[in-house]
C-alpha cells in the first residue's frame, strides 16, 4: 500500500473536507476520492460517511488513525535515513511537549544543530502520550518532556531545571495577581497537584492552555499573569513589559530526556544528553527578537 493513500486519509480526516484535502495534497478530488476508496476496499470496511454536508470518521476511520500516523511517521523517517546514510550523516528524530519548546528546547536545538554538523535532525511537537508510544515503536529516538516516562524499555534522565516565575504586565502586584486575568498553563502533572497546594483559594483562570508561547503573548496583548519559564520571559523583563509578581516564589520544573535502552543511535543520543547537560539555557531566536521591537 502507497504511503501516499495514507496520507491522504489523514488529511481528509483531519480538514473533514475532500476538496480542501485535494487542495492542500495538491491533487484532484477525484484522486482524493479513489485513494479513500482503495483503503476501504483494502480494510473492507467505510472510513468516512457524509454528516449535514460534512465529513465524518466512521467508527472503522477512528480505529484506523493511529495506525497510518505510525505507517506515515515509520515510512518517511526510514525514508529520510536510508537517504542519509550515503552521505554517512546521523538522523535523529525528537520530540518535545508543546510547553517545552520555547521554554527549552528551541534554542537547545540551535546549539545542538551547531554543535553536531554531521548530525540530521527531524523535530516536531507532541503529546506525552504519544512521545511515549513513538520510542517504544522506534520511530522517535528522544523524547523531552517535564515529566519522566515511565517504561522498562527507556531511559528517563533529567537534564536541567526550568524555573517558572510569576509575571505580570502590571508592576508591584502581589499574589493577587492571581485574581486579575491568570491564564494558567500545564507545566505537568507535578505542576498542577503542586498549584492546587500553593493556590487553594483563586478564582478559574481567564485561560488555559499547554503552550507558554500562547499565554506570553496574551498577556502581552491584553494584560494579566502567568507562570512562565525565566529563560522565555527574561528580554521582556528587562524591557520593562513584563514584571515578576512581588512576594511570589519561583517554580522549579524538572525537564527529562528520554529514549530507548537499546537504541541504534544511543551512542550519538548520549553525545547529545551530554551536550545538553553543559549548555546553559537561554530564550529562543524569535522570543529575543520580539522583546526587542
Amino acid at each position: 500500500m502507497d504511503v501516499k493513500v495514507f496520507k491522504t486519509f489523514l488529511e481528509v480526516a483531519q480538514v473533514k473536507h475532500f476538496g480542501k484535502a485535494a487542495e492542500n495534497l495538491y491533487i484532484t478530488q477525484a484522486a482524493v476520492s479513489a485513494r479513500i476508496k482503495q483503503l476501504e476496499n483494502f480494510f473492507d470496511s467505510p472510513l468516512f460517511v457524509r454528516h449535514r454536508n460534512a465529513i465524518k470518521l466512521t467508527s472503522s476511520g477512528e480505529r484506523l488513525v493511529p495506525y497510518a500516523e505510525t505507517m506515515v511517521r515509520t515510512l518517511t523517517q526510514a525514508k529520510t535515513e536510508l537517504a542519509i546514510e550515503h552521505e554517512q550523516s546521523v538522523q535523529l528524530t525528537l520530540a518535545g511537549t508543546p510547553n517545552i519548546w520555547d521554554a527549552f528546547l528551541q534554542y537547545w536545538l540551535s546549539v545542538v544543530v551547531d554543535a553536531f554538523p554531521g548530525y540530521s535532525f527531524l523535530a516536531e511537537t507532541s503529546a506525552r502520550e504519544h512521545i511515549t508510544r513513538a520510542l517504544i515503536e522506534r520511530t522517535l529516538d528522544l523524547g523531552v518532556t517535564l515529566d519522566p516516562l515511565k517504561s522498562d524499555e527507556l531511559y528517563s534522565n533529567r537534564v536541567e531545571d526550568l524555573i517558572l516565575v510569576l509575571v505580570s504586565s502590571k508592576a508591584q502586584l502581589s499574589e493577587t495577581a492571581l485574581t486579575d486575568n491568570y491564564v494558567y498553563v500545564d507545566w505537568g502533572t507535578r505542576f498542577a497537584s503542586e498549584h492546587v497546594e500553593r493556590h487553594k483559594r483563586i478564582p478559574p483562570p481567564i485561560l488555559r492552555t499547554s503552550n507558554g508561547r500562547i499565554a506570553l503573548d496574551f498577556i502581552l496583548e491584553k494584560g494579566g499573569c502567568a507562570y512562565l519559564p525565566q529563560t522565555m520571559v527574561e528580554p521582556f523583563l528587562i524591557s520593562q513589559q513584563l514584571f515578576v509578581v512581588s512576594d511570589s516564589d519561583s517554580w522549579a520544573r524538572p525537564v527529562y530526556i528520554n529514549y530507548r535502552k537499546d537504541a541504534a543511535n544511543v551512542e550519538q543520543i548520549q553525545r547529545v544528553e551530554r551536550l545538553i547537560n553543559r549548555t546553559e539555557a537561554a530564550p529562543g531566536y524569535l522570543i529575543q527578537q520580539a522583546s526587542e521591537q
